[in-house]
């Protein structure tokens, strides 16, 4: 089988979705051909075609964001170019992405189309009024919609014409592997140890953004004083998060690492005592960094937004979970972390089974092959 994936992006400033991209690709290609198709986030007048851990990356030309979306008029172009040369078996679409939603609805009527759907549109919901149509003319078109959890279906509020027949439920794929110490993994995890010597660390990861919630964290820190906030990321929100923790008095307390390079994030994870993932917003549908850090035996810390994210981390299973943007709450779950270690190692221990048991990439590889042979089956007569 030959499938192209419709990645958004592919760059130094990958987000969560690009990143559950990427792993999948990387555990699809082991076994069948997989190329992605993706536009460039900044302006750029040229394409180009890479190799990206050993599969093919087209990258189309792009004159920047807006809306969080990709001006990219040669896409569609180039989609119809490759799906002409290369008959793909499968175009595996990422939403939300209005740009290959878009350009997908000019392919031929008889591609076999799969969605993944990460997430509904939450903030642009002016937009969404003129978006919707196209869709739901899509998903009449799709042969399948794949949701992380079954929140991805139950919450959501766009897929409302989409028949039970075409909903199947994937976990995103994780390489276990990836997130085992080293000796160089376990020497700079002792280094950051020693640092913050008798200090409770609280590492927190993402693109510092407005559903991201990590001002909630910062505000709960102020009743933890032997805490320290190590976060992660970087974005557009950055300097308001300095200037909230300035202003609380805790900027002593709030470590603003930078965007980590792999080996720095793998020994933050390692280094932790507890992680936390504040997300406030129903934009947050999954959390891949809560696994990342289960897969190191850390217990996760979230609020409840009733979704893909509660799903992965369950309240004394795998972490804790408490009310919608209660900082005290917030606050008291870590502040019982802290004082309670066995706890922390139980929850830790639990996490990390679970996360090898429902969301290692051999499993999703395994599900999403099976789903695409299905359909190659039904749509060939065989």
């Amino acid at each position: 089988m030959k499938i192209l994936h419709l990645g958004r992006f592919l760059d130094e400033n990958n987000g969560g979705l690009e990143q559950t991209v990427i792993d999948l690709l990387d555990a699809l290609s082991e076994e069948v051909s997989v190329e992605n198709l993706v536009a460039h986030r900044r302006f750029r007048l040229r394409s180009e075609v890479d190799i990206f851990h050993g599969w093919k990356v087209y990258r189309t030309a792009s004159l920047g964001m807006y809306f969080s979306t990709a001006f990219s008029f040669p896409f569609p172009f180039r989609l119809r170019r490759l799906y002409r040369k290369e008959h793909y078996d499968i175009v595996h679409l990422h939403f939300p992405d209005p740009l290959s939603c878009l350009s997908a609805l000019l392919l031929p009527r008889t591609a076999n189309i799969v969605i993944s759907w990460h997430s509904d549109v939450i903030r642009q919901r002016g937009f969404l009024k003129f978006y919707q149509p196209f869709v739901n003319r899509l998903l009449s078109r799709t042969r399948a919609v794949v949701g992380a959890t079954p929140a991805h279906f139950t919450d959501s509020t766009q897929l409302q014409v989409l028949p039970d027949s075409k909903k199947y439920v994937i976990p995103f794929a994780v390489d276990v592997q990836r997130f085992d110490s080293s000796d160089r993994i376990s020497r700079k995890s002792r280094e950051l140890k020693s640092k913050h010597a008798g200090r409770f660390l609280v590492f927190a990861l993402g693109r510092h953004v407005y559903y991201k919630g990590f001002e909630y964290l910062i505000q709960a820190v102020r009743s933890l004083p032997n805490a320290v906030i190590l976060l992660g990321g970087s974005g557009p929100i950055t300097g308001e998060l300095k200037q909230a923790a300035r202003e609380l008095g805790v900027s002593d307390r709030v470590v603003f690492t930078g965007r980590l390079s792999e080996e720095e994030m793998l020994a933050h994870y390692h280094a932790c005592d507890v992680f936390c993932l504040p997300s406030v917003e129903k934009a947050e549908a999954f959390g891949v960094v809560q696994i990342e850090a289960m897969l190191c035996k850390k217990p996760v810390v979230c609020f409840d937004l009733k979704n893909g994210v509660t799903y992965v981390n369950q309240h004394m299973q795998t972490g804790l979970v408490v009310p919608l943007r209660d900082v005290e709450a917030l606050a008291e779950a870590l502040r019982e972390l802290q004082e309670k270690p066995a706890l922390r190692l139980k929850l830790g221990r639990q996490g990390r089974k679970r996360a090898i048991r429902e969301f290692s990439k051999e499993s999703t590889r395994r599900r999403m092959l099976a789903l695409y042979r299905s359909i190659v089956n039904e749509t060939s007569g065989a």
